[in-house]
């Protein structure tokens, strides 16, 4: 089990393969970013995009179904997040696209109200199969102390 106290600054880490399929696409979008250049073909060749891709909204789900998936693996003492910052989609995804994440942990500082956790600030890359980044996110994580020991607050 990682604790608050095994994460570490400058530590990176590398997971993760997401198959982007034509039928997700249309699927994701009709139910959730309804707008033409992800569900039609024809669409989405009079735009930016060329052909149908992704919702952005799509890609950050893909994410976050690869990182949860890495947490399984690694068995963190994770207790959620308080939110994202700095989310950007750099480059579109699109059907036949294959994704992977690579995480850096920016910082970490122990819970100024409760000694048992902490919090964690990571930035998370995806790449597509050509190694492009497609998307960056810096993700804030609660993890809790190792049971038994409690942090004090710096300052």
């Amino acid at each position: 089990m990682i604790y608050f106290e095994d994460v570490k600054p400058g530590s990176k880490s590398a997971f993760g393969r997401y198959a982007v399929t034509r039928e997700e696409v249309i699927e994701f979008a009709t139910k959730f970013d309804p707008q033409p250049f992800h569900l039609s073909d024809e669409a989405a060749a009079a735009t930016y995009f060329g052909r149908l891709s992704a919702s952005g909204w799509h890609t950050a789900a893909m994410m976050m179904s690869m990182l949860v998936a890495n947490f399984s693996d690694i068995q963190q003492a994770g207790l959620g997040s308080p939110g994202l910052d700095e989310l950007r989609w750099l480059k579109p995804v699109y059907p036949g696209d294959v994704l992977r994440v690579e995480t850096e942990i920016i910082d970490k500082a122990p819970s100024r109200s409760k000694p048992d956790m902490g919090s964690f600030r990571s930035k998370a890359t995806v790449f597509n199969q050509d190694d492009v980044a497609v998307m960056t996110v810096i993700s804030i994580g609660l993890i809790r102390c190792h049971p038994g020991k409690e942090l004090m607050p710096e300052g």
